[in-house]
This record gives structure tokens, C-alpha cells and sequence, in this order.
């Protein structure tokens, strides 16, 4: 398979990370209950231990190139030292006190049945897949967005608003009070955002191989697909909200 049509076909499956609960979630009408169910199962699936499924794809020993990038990612959430923020879990927690969420809430968090079996999926890909499956679907899929195809596309001008005016703009600030003192994590994603994007599809797709990994990468981000859309079906019915309504 030629890789412009595999990185075609990965772009088609990330323009379907979209789920139809996220106006409920960045609307001002969600409730505080509903905002923690929805971030104690964010934290408690990938949030908390992103760097260390990017470490386990480390520890397979890529190439030199696709260490650094995953080594520069791994340094980025566990310290903020680029962004000069601070480790991305702690930030994410920093904002949830903004909430008035207790840290303590995010420690032994209770999954919903869809939410485990995504979370088993990236452990099971990052512990037993190969480098490329477990970065794919991480630093491609996890990390990534339906947001995607423009993200990584040069010829599009990054048009990004001014971080701040971003932050206050932000539905945790505008909605619900959020001081912007807490809203690091926002400022951090925003600093290294799209450098990640780029470099999240420059480590895939500049090492595919033989189209036995070609077909592997693709199922692995079809199966996340299908596993996250379940997972945030099923926060979404936690939280009470109906698909036909309006945000």
C-alpha cells in the first residue's frame, strides 16, 4: 500500500473522532456531577498514565528519530519544562480543583464497563503491539483529533487564537468560573500542540514497512475508534444526556 493512501485512510478514521455528547460537555448548560463523571473517567483512562504508555513505546527500541520525538513528548507531560508549565496529570488536577474537585476524587476513580475495556486496549497495544501500533494509536489517536487533517496540512496557516484569549474563551472559564490561574493545562496543550501533531504523523508514516504493519497500524486505530466512540457513548448515557437533543 502506497503511504499516501495508508495516511489517507488513518486522516478518514480520525475525521470520525467526533462524538456527539462533546456539545453537551462544552455547553453551559452541563452540571457539575456531570462535568466529574466525564473527567474522572478522562483522568483515570489516559490522562494520568499518557507518559507511560508513550515510555512503553519508547522501551521498543525504534528508530533514532522516533525516540526523540516520543523522548521530547515523554518530557514535555511528565515535567512542562517546553511549555514551562509543569507535568500535564498534575495541571489536568490543578484544573479540576478550578472545578472544585479534591485531587483525592481522580485517585481510585470507579471505570464504566466501556471505559475499562478502551483503557485494557491501550494497554494491551502499547505493552504487546508493535512500536508502530502503539504509536499510532497514542500519539496518533489518543493524542489526536478530528482536528487532524488541518493540523498536519503546511499549506494551512495556523490560525489559532491568542492563548489567552483562548483560555478565556474556554467553556471551564466562561460556564463555570475556572480561574485562569488554573487553566495551565490549556496554555500547555496550546504551546506544543500542533508540533506534536506533525511529529505524531512524521513517526508513523516515515517508518511504515511492509504492509503486514500497514494493515496492523490501521486495524489498531479502527479498533480505537470503535472502542473510544462505546467508552464516550457510555459517559454520555452516565451523564443523562439523549443524542437527539440540542446542546
Amino acid at each position: 500500500m502506497p503511504d499516501s493512501k495508508l495516511k489517507e485512510e488513518l486522516l478518514a478514521i480520525m475525521d470520525r473522532k467526533d462524538h456527539w455528547a462533546w456539545k453537551f460537555f462544552s455547553g453551559e448548560k452541563v452540571s457539575i456531577d456531570q462535568l466529574k463523571v466525564h473527567f474522572t473517567q478522562e483522568y483515570a483512562v489516559y490522562v494520568r498514565d499518557f507518559p507511560v504508555f508513550l515510555g512503553r513505546i519508547l522501551g521498543k527500541n525504534p528508530p533514532a528519530e522516533v525516540r526523540r520525538d516520543l523522548a521530547e513528548n515523554i518530557f514535555e507531560e511528565e515535567t512542562g519544562r517546553l511549555s514551562m508549565t509543569g507535568p500535564h496529570p498534575i495541571l489536568f488536577l490543578k484544573m479540576m480543583e478550578g472545578l472544585g474537585f479534591s485531587p483525592s476524587l481522580f485517585d481510585n476513580a470507579s471505570l464504566l464497563p466501556e471505559s475499562r475495556f478502551y483503557r485494557e486496549w491501550l494497554d494491551e497495544v502499547t505493552l504487546k503491539g508493535s512500536w508502530q501500533e502503539g504509536a499510532a494509536v497514542m500519539a496518533i489517536f489518543v493524542e489526536g483529533s478530528v482536528k487532524d487533517r488541518k493540523e498536519i496540512d503546511d499549506s494551512v496557516p495556523d490560525q489559532s487564537e491568542d492563548i489567552e484569549t483562548k483560555i478565556r474563551n474556554h467553556p471551564l472559564v466562561r460556564f463555570h468560573g475556572v480561574d485562569l490561574r488554573c487553566m495551565d493545562l490549556i496554555r500547555a496543550h496550546s504551546l506544543v500542540e500542533r508540533g506534536h501533531r506533525k511529529a505524531a504523523w512524521r513517526m508513523v508514516m516515515g517508518n511504515i514497512g511492509a504492509a503486514k504493519t500497514n494493515l496492523k497500524v490501521r486495524s489498531a486505530l479502527e479498533k480505537s475508534l470503535k472502542l473510544w466512540l462505546a467508552y464516550r457513548d457510555a459517559v454520555a448515557a452516565a451523564c443523562g444526556f439523549d443524542k437527539s437533543l440540542k446542546g
